[in-house]
């Protein structure tokens, strides 16, 4: 039974456990809660290899590197790429709330505000660069504070560089941690198919389709907004600008899509994002271990897109005439608040006030929206973070291909896990 089971190819296997988890909560509503526990010790256990993973595999990518110059060349493309994808994702977003109007015809009457939530301070840019630099590098890993290990990460990864022989064995050290964890990390995807369904089934269980009905207009337009933004930008730069077969992409990726749309969290995936992309694309290791861990934490173009989304959903609410001049601030403000925000469940909640104040919406009139989609948020974020990690990896294959790096016959080779 074990080997019919393990003949089945690792993306088959968590598809259908997303299916069964879904039909399971819709059949038995907040019963299918007992199965919390199992969706929880998957997460955790995916949570466990997110900071030595982020550490190891970084400062293991940068020493293999040789050459600062190397990194700083990664770095820019990669941040170029994730700039040109947020700015298309916005546009997409605000394209399709002012196609598909999400915000007619919804009534706030009786509608209860809600604030941003106790401990959640808007911090500026500045600030968040500021707060990028850690004081105390243990304390970032204790802490699992994913931009203060990275800058840590890639430092180390710099020193052994310039250390030159005398950095070596530090350098085969963390080598050698890598691939251990990355070992554990391949275990820890096998109990994906049931970390999902149990997720999944709690979920559809929790809201059920009668909480989804008020606000389907809203769900619906978010999950077409994403898709579309998957299929042109994605897809377009995989075929059009790396030359590779899309479907080929689609297999390769879709584990990590299934366990981001699960779990709803960027972070929690990277494990499993960093694995297929090896494995299964054929991104090879320095790209892989810097470009992924940074598109975590500063690409979120599904965060974007909903924030273009909400800032229109809002304004037909309370029929409010958007200018060009504020569609303008909406991209630019959507773009820097989404750039370093938590890859964590409903981050952009958080967000949403910036970029609907940027354009004069009152603390009542933004505490009246959040009143409105708390309830079904995670279903969104769910889409969200899907969308998230599939631009993570399709940058870091674009790069990859671009430094003469990516293992094609992998890429084009069907996934034997």
């Amino acid at each position: 039974m074990f080997k019919a089971w393990f003949r089945i190819k690792l993306w088959a296997r968590v598809l259908a456990a997303l299916v069964l988890g879904a039909a399971t909560g819709l059949i038995f509503g907040e019963q299918a809660g007992v199965l919390q526990p199992m969706g929880d010790i998957f997460i955790n256990l995916i949570k466990m290899l997110i900071v030595p993973l982020i550490l190891t595999t970084l400062v293991a990518g940068v020493a293999s590197m040789g050459n600062p110059e190397t990194m700083g060349r990664l770095g820019l493309k990669a941040f170029g790429l994730y700039l040109v994808t947020t700015a298309f994702a916005i546009m997409i977003g605000l394209g399709f709330g002012v196609l598909f109007k999400p915000g007619a015809g919804i009534s706030i009457e009786g509608v209860q505000a809600r604030e941003i939530g106790e401990g959640a301070e808007v911090k500026s840019l500045v600030d968040r660069l500021v707060e990028m630099i850690p004081t105390n590098p243990v304390e970032a890993l204790a802490t699992a504070n994913v931009l203060q290990v990275i800058i840590f990460a890639l430092l180390v990864g710099v020193g052994i560089v310039l250390a030159r022989d005398r950095g070596r064995p530090l350098k085969e050290f963390f080598d050698s941690a890598a691939d251990v964890v990355l070992q554990i990390t391949r275990i820890v995807m096998e109990l994906a198919p049931f970390g999902v369904f149990a997720l999944i089934a709690g979920v559809a269980g929790t809201y059920g389709v009668e909480v989804l009905e008020s606000l389907a207009k809203l769900i619906i337009v978010v999950y077409a907004a994403c898709l579309t933004h998957i299929v042109i930008v994605y897809w377009g730069l995989i075929r059009f600008v790396a030359n590779l077969p899309v479907v080929r992409f689609l297999r390769g990726v879709v584990d990590a899509q299934a366990v981001a749309y699960s779990t709803a969290s960027s972070s929690a995936t990277l494990p499993v994002t960093i694995t297929v992309a090896r494995d299964n694309l054929g991104v090879d290791k320095s790209t892989s271990g810097f470009v992924l861990p940074l598109g975590a934490t500063i690409n979120m173009d599904g965060t974007a897109l909903y924030l273009g989304i909400l800032a229109v959903f809002a304004a037909q609410i309370f029929n409010v005439d958007l200018s060009f001049a504020d569609y303008g601030a909406i991209v630019l403000t959507a773009t820097l608040v989404s750039i370093g925000s938590a890859g964590i469940p409903s981050a952009s909640l958080v967000l949403m006030g910036i970029v609907l104040s940027s354009v004069g919406f009152s603390a009542e009139q933004i505490g009246i929206v959040l009143g409105l989609i708390w309830g079904v948020d995670r279903i969104m974020d769910m889409m969200r973070t899907l969308t998230n990690i599939t631009g993570d990896v399709t940058v870091a294959v674009l790069v990859s291909k671009s430094e003469g790096a990516l293992d094609e016959e992998t890429f084009r080779t069907p996934a034997v896990r």
